[in-house]
């Protein structure tokens, strides 16, 4: 396993785990596999090395936070657990009372990494923040985070909060480079960390599927996933392909190295089976060298995916196509 030094949270695992599957009943998983499969993934990402673990209040409401802390036992004191609050009415007080309604569902007397699920568009950090802070010199939590920020609102966080927001959650992969314009060199130069949410785009950087293999449920949903994005975003998977053959390595583990092999990044792909999570923190063994990750950013930049507004309006044509 890699690791980054985060100031006040310590190693950080560059490969972490995501856990919103995690009592979340829209991903398709249900008790008994919050009861089974999810305690033994957590096992596993242990022994593997993982200190990152990545939940939030709002994920299967309160459900993904207490089996991740039960999972993790007499661990959890020991690992970057982090949480969100989702900012509904994100004043001090309610700030302060979530924040330990989620240490309580985890288990634990200090929530390492604390975040702000989203920018919220009416309250601002000047208002946010104070709870924040208030949490930070009671000692409820270790660091503060945001999720969803700009820079711009990344940097007003900062002075709001009067401390630095060490920790930044957002889309990112190849197949979403956006972080990488302003965000990923923010975070080297003020030596904070961009963690990377879906880096694998729900399994499109895998390689599994294409124009005539769609997928089903919550990610039939995803723009990517739709006529024209995966025909667009086909030169960006042949590359992925031919670095992966060149490395010895599977697509999607080559898209979570390129990802970590940049500097402040760590990425927090979600697993549904310990299979699954093993091939995942594999990936931190994979070394890309510099043609290699020049040939996977160059792609990534050429990937131009349509508006949503085209991929709705495709969509209704292909179901009329199809009646």
């Amino acid at each position: 396993m890699k690791f980054v030094e985060v100031d006040g949270l310590g190693p950080v695992s560059r490969i972490g785990l995501g856990t919103w599957q995690f009592g979340a009943r829209e991903w398709g998983y249900g008790d008994e596999y919050a009861s089974g499969a999810a305690r033994d993934i957590v096992a596993r990402a242990r022994a593997l090395g993982v200190t990152l673990f990545d939940t939030a209040e709002v994920y299967g409401t309160g459900r993904s936070e207490r089996i991740l802390g039960e999972a993790l036992g007499p661990e959890r004191a020991d690992v970057v657990v982090a949480s969100k609050v989702f900012p509904i009415a994100p004043f001090p007080p309610v700030v302060r009372q979530r924040a330990r309604a989620s240490a309580r569902r985890l288990q634990l007397d200090r929530i390492p990494l604390y975040q702000i699920h989203q920018a919220n568009p009416l309250v601002p950090d000047s208002v946010i923040m104070p709870g924040m802070r208030s949490l930070l010199d009671d000692g409820v939590i270790g660091a503060a985070g945001v999720s969803n920020y700009s820079l711009q609102r990344w940097r007003k966080a900062d002075a709001a909060l009067g401390r630095p927001v060490i920790s930044n959650q957002v889309h990112f992969s190849l197949a979403h480079p956006n972080a990488l314009t302003d965000l990923v060199p923010f975070a080297e130069r003020e030596n904070r960390i961009v963690i990377a949410y879906s880096p694998l785009a729900q399994g499109l950087l895998g390689g599994k599927y294409g124009l005539d293999n769609r997928p089903s449920g919550i990610r039939a949903t995803n723009p990517l996933f739709g006529t024209e994005n995966l025909r667009r975003i086909e030169p960006l998977l042949t590359t992925l392909r031919e670095v992966a053959a060149g490395v010895g390595a599977k697509p999607a583990q080559v898209a979570l190295a390129w990802l970590i092999s940049l500097p402040g990044v760590v990425a927090i792909p979600g697993a549904s089976s310990v299979e699954q999570l093993e091939f995942n923190v594999a990936a931190a063994d994979v070394e890309l060298d510099e043609d290699a990750k020049n040939a996977l950013t160059a792609a990534a930049r050429a990937f131009r995916p349509v508006s949503i507004a085209r991929f709705a309006a495709d969509a209704i044509r292909e179901r009329l196509r199809r009646r």
